[in-house]
């Protein structure tokens, strides 16, 4: 356990306990970090997964040793229904959903605009874009019973563009930072705050998938506090939007966490 790690688990929000949120794509990177700090505030936690099976098992099996309350989920959210179904088998697991965290998502691949083909605009789309939409409207009706936050997991991509190859993946992401305005205002009167954190540089399995090492060094040096963030570095913003007594009055927002590297 980091540094980090123990000063997130010894904060306390008393308004999370007992609540459950579903974070999907949470075997490795932010969504396991965020899937350890929800658990540590005596939340319940869905753990959706797709490829990476033996870490999502090893995360809820930690867990669960700790004390915590999960439910594990696998699906390819990419396909059509799966997203539905993981929504409805947590919800049902629980018996309520408080939370949902949009977590999913991937480049599949850096491709110049010249060489994309349709089949790979739609895995990355149906991936990052219309997963977040299907979770968004199956979540709708277990958080308006009580009240409950969305957070989408978006990306600084959606401001800047996209790295090389990296186009489409951006666009996907800047449809996951619209439809957060949108969702926060269609969503308000049924007391759902819907919120996003854009991520910027973070070490984790996406990049050593997709990013060469001279690639992360020259972003590292774009990156004011000069330093690549961790997991645990973005789990802070999302455990605000979560909380109602800590945000209660915040929809509609995206924080932008990347060590200064873009100040909207």
């Amino acid at each position: 356990m980091t540094g980090l790690t123990q000063a997130l688990a010894s904060i306390r929000i008393p308004d999370l306990a007992g609540k459950a949120v579903l974070v999907t794509g949470a075997s490795t990177g932010i969504g396991a970090a965020l899937a350890r700090a929800f658990a540590q505030q005596g939340m319940k936690v869905g753990i959706h997964y797709n490829a990476s099976r033996e870490p999502a098992e090893s995360l809820a099996a930690e867990i669960t040793a700790s004390g915590g309350t999960v439910y594990l989920i696998q699906a390819d959210v990419s396909e059509a229904g799966e997203s539905e179904r993981v929504v409805n088998e947590t919800a049902a697991a629980f018996g309520h959903l408080d939370g949902l965290v949009n977590n999913a998502g991937g480049m599949l691949g850096r491709l110049p605009t010249a060489e994309m083909t349709d089949a790979h605009y739609e895995r990355v789309m149906n991936l990052n874009a219309r997963s977040v939409l299907a979770a968004t409207r199956a979540a709708h009706p277990f958080l308006k019973k009580q009240g409950g936050f969305i957070i989408n997991t978006t990306s600084i991509a959606a401001r800047n563009g996209g790295g090389n190859g990296a186009i489409l993946y951006a666009a996907s992401k800047g449809f996951v930072s619209t439809i957060t305005h949108g969702h926060a205002k269609e969503f308000v009167a049924d007391k759902i705050r819907v919120n996003a954190v854009a991520p910027g540089v973070i070490a984790t399995p996406f990049h050593e998938r997709y990013t060469d090492a001279d690639q992360m060094e020259l972003q590292r040096k774009s990156i004011p506090m000069g330093f690549v963030g961790t997991p645990e570095d973005c789990v802070g913003a999302f455990l605000f939007l979560a909380s109602n007594t800590l945000s209660g009055y915040i929809t509609g927002q995206i924080v932008e966490v990347n060590g200064g590297q873009l100040m909207p």
